[in-house]
């Protein structure tokens, strides 16, 4: 579990939060409009979402190790081809590259991973994982800044392709179990590939309908948050401050679903989570003097919303057909989240921010929602 969380925290450091951190001085540097250098993260995230299900069923037909160690290598090439790009085309291009290293070595890879090696039993080691991922930010936003500071972004670029050639590859190829072998049988055949039932079906439409509406929150905050605390009349460093929040709310809710040991079912964590972000965002809305509070519960219920996207599909549809629907669950989610960001800057740029809350309050409370009907599927 160590090394896959390592693995996790270099996968999400070198390509979600990378922008965060690297896309000012890239188009300082380069000229670049700085929307097309962010837009490179909305890319990737595409190009994500159109992999996601056949690298579920690899995951299934071949288990996570030879799909995790392609991740580390295309993490790598695309670090290359951005690190070198002299142009904008070729520095999109390097994302088209490690959108498919996103799509192989992301959270659902890596809990389907979980799901072929651990079966039934996968949920506590997709509660420790996600632990583990929460440090990615943590972690890699400092040290993007530092080699930017030290070597430039290019050479920053370069590092990291290092660091999954020679920490993330060994990592999977050396320390991540194989795969236990596939049942055998013409049974065990049809019940992984047989069209879901009218009950699994509704399962799996509230479902996506959930990582969709979550992705979309999730990508609206993070890229939106400081302009929407602005907008109350927040001061910059006060609204870095309170974003700071998020992190560690994260991490201490996921903790304290850790020490649950799993003695309630999956749907508890993702209903509790979606109220604890639909509330956080209410109080948001509202004003200045809750912001911290506000942040906090937003957080906590983010945090265990990454454990519950990987525990409740095991929990309604079994451990033998998980890598495959986890593969096609994620494809709404990621498309959701790229797309999520421009839409929230046209919301803003017309709306204005009041306008912006209500759609994250309207879209957390709809996931409430969802998730509440999830329950007459379980």
């Amino acid at each position: 579990m160590s090394a896959l969380g390592v693995v996790e925290i270099l996968a999400w450091g070198s390509s979600f939060y990378l922008p965060a951190v690297l896309a000012g001085p890239i188009s300082g540097d380069t000229g670049w409009p700085l929307a097309w250098v962010v837009g490179g993260l909305s890319v990737g995230l595409l190009v994500a979402a159109i992999a996601s299900p056949r690298v579920g069923i690899a995951i299934h037909r071949h288990g996570g190790r030879p799909v995790l160690a392609s991740a580390a290598l295309l993490l790598a090439m695309g670090h290359v081809v951005i690190g070198l790009a002299p142009n904008l085309p070729t520095f999109l291009a390097g994302w088209l590259v490690i959108g498919l290293g996103m799509g192989c070595g992301l959270y659902d890879p890596a809990f389907a991973t979980l799901g072929r090696l651990y079966g039934a039993e996968a949920r506590s080691a997709i509660t420790t994982l996600t632990l583990w991922g929460g440090f990615a930010s943590t972690v890699c936003w400092p040290l993007s800044a530092f080699l930017v500071e030290q070597v430039g972004w290019r050479n920053a670029c370069l590092a990291y392709a290092g660091l999954h050639l020679t920490a993330t590859l060994p990592l999977v190829l050396w320390l991540i179990p194989k795969a236990p072998a596939l049942a055998t049988g013409r049974d065990m055949g049809r019940r992984v590939e047989a069209p879901l039932t009218s009950r699994e079906r509704r399962g799996f439409l509230l479902m996506a309908g959930v990582l969709v509406l979550g992705g979309t929150v999730m990508a609206l905050v993070s890229v939106h948050l400081i302009a929407l605390l602005q907008a109350r009349g927040v001061a910059l460093a006060a609204a870095v401050s309170y974003g700071a929040l998020i992190g560690p709310a994260q991490v201490g809710a996921r903790i304290v679903e850790m020490a649950t040991k799993g003695r309630h079912h999956p749907l508890w964590t993702l209903t509790i989570a979606m109220v604890l972000v639909a509330v956080g965002l209410a109080i948001l809305a509202l004003g200045n003097p809750a912001v911290a509070v506000a942040l906090i519960l937003y957080g906590a219920g983010n945090g265990i919303y990454s454990i519950a996207r990987g525990t409740v599909p095991l929990a309604l549809f079994g451990a033998e057909r998980y890598p495959v629907l986890v593969g096609r669950l994620a494809r709404p989610g990621l498309i959701a989240q790229a797309f999520a960001p421009s839409l929230g800057a046209v919301a803003l740029t017309y709306g204005g921010p009041d306008t912006a809350y209500a759609i994250l309050v309207m879209l957390a409370l709809a996931n409430v929602g969802l998730a509440i009907a999830l329950w007459s599927v379980r």
